[in-house]
C-alpha cells in the first residue's frame, strides 16, 4: 500500500513538472492590432473590446509615453479615445492584465520643441497650394499627386472591418503611402526655393525653415517607429510566454511589423493576428 501512495506521488510530481516545463516553452505572442483613434461606425471602444476579449492578451501595449500612465500602470486620466476606453474595460473585467506604454517618450514635445511642427502641416499646406496653382514641375506634381492617391484606398479600407485594415495588402499600401509622404515629398521641399525661404519660429526662439522642418519630421518618422518597436521588444523578452497586443495607429503597422520581424529570428516570439484566434 505504502509503494503504491509512493507511486501516485512520484506520478504527480512528474505530471506537474512536465506540465510547468511546457508552460516554460509556451512562445511569446505579439499581435500588432492596427487601430483607428477616434470611433466610428466600423470602430468603436465595443468593436476593439470584443477584439480583446478574443484574444485575451496578458498585456495591452497602448501608443502613449509613461507620462499617461501612474507608477503601476494605469491611465492616469480617463480614456476617451477607442483604445483607452476598450482596454481600460478590458482591465477592469479581467484584472490580471496589464497596460504598458511603448511610445517615443516625450513625443509631442520633442517635435514642437525641434520645428517639426506645425513646419510638417505647413510645408503639405504649401506644397498643396503649388499643385493646385499649377506651379510644381511636372515630375514633382506626379510625385504629389501619387502621394494623395494612395490615400483613397486607405480610406476605403478604414472604413470596413478591422480586418480590412489589418492584413498584408494594406499594409503594403500604408508603407508605399508613407515612402512618399516622407522621402518622395521631401524630392520637392529640398529642391523649390519656397520652402526654404519660409519660417517658424521655435520655442527657443529660433527660426527653422519650411525645408529644414519637414526633413526633420521626415527623419523622425523611422526614429519613432524604431523606438517603439524596440520597447515592445523589451516589454516581450520581460514577459517570456505572455500574450502582447499591440494598439498603434493602423498606418504604423506595416513599420512595427516589420522591425520587429528583423528582431525575432532568434527569440521564442512568435507573431499572429487577431483573427487568428
Amino acid at each position: 500500500m505504502k509503494k503504491l501512495s509512493l507511486l501516485i506521488c512520484l506520478s504527480i510530481i512528474f505530471f506537474q513538472a512536465c506540465n510547468s516545463e511546457q508552460s516554460s516553452e509556451q512562445p511569446t505572442e505579439i499581435i500588432v492590432i492596427g487601430t483607428l483613434h477616434n470611433p466610428e461606425p466600423n470602430f468603436n471602444p465595443d468593436t476593439l473590446f470584443n477584439i480583446l476579449e478574443q484574444v485575451k492578451p496578458d498585456f495591452i501595449l497602448r501608443e502613449l509615453d509613461s507620462s499617461f500612465f501612474t507608477a503601476d500602470f494605469k491611465h492616469k486620466n480617463p480614456p476617451k479615445q477607442n483604445e483607452g476606453i476598450a482596454s481600460q474595460r478590458y482591465i477592469e473585467k479581467y484584472p490580471s492584465a496589464q497596460l504598458r506604454p511603448y511610445e517615443f517618450e516625450g513625443r509631442n514635445a520633442y517635435r514642437i520643441n525641434h520645428g517639426m511642427r506645425p513646419t510638417d502641416r505647413l510645408t503639405t499646406r504649401l506644397v498643396d497650394s503649388l499643385y493646385q496653382a499649377d506651379l510644381l514641375t511636372p515630375q514633382e506634381a506626379e510625385i504629389f499627386k501619387t502621394y494623395q492617391d494612395l490615400l483613397e484606398p486607405l480610406k476605403v479600407a478604414a472604413a470596413k472591418s478591422p480586418d480590412n485594415f489589418n492584413n498584408a495588402k494594406n499594409d503594403s499600401i500604408c508603407e508605399r503611402r508613407q515612402y512618399y509622404q516622407y522621402q518622395m515629398v521631401t524630392k520637392i521641399t529640398n529642391n523649390r526655393p519656397e520652402f526654404a525661404n519660409r519660417f517658424h519660429t521655435k520655442p527657443d526662439g529660433e527660426d527653422i525653415s519650411y525645408r529644414d522642418g519637414y526633413q526633420l519630421w521626415a527623419d523622425f518618422w523611422d526614429t519613432r517607429n524604431q523606438t517603439m518597436a524596440r520597447n515592445i521588444l523589451r516589454i516581450a523578452e520581460m514577459n517570456e510566454g505572455k500574450r502582447l497586443v499591440v494598439l498603434t495607429g493602423f498606418m504604423h503597422r506595416y513599420y512595427i511589423l516589420k522591425e520587429l520581424k528583423k528582431s525575432i529570428t532568434d527569440k521564442k516570439i512568435v507573431i499572429k493576428e487577431f483573427y487568428d484566434y
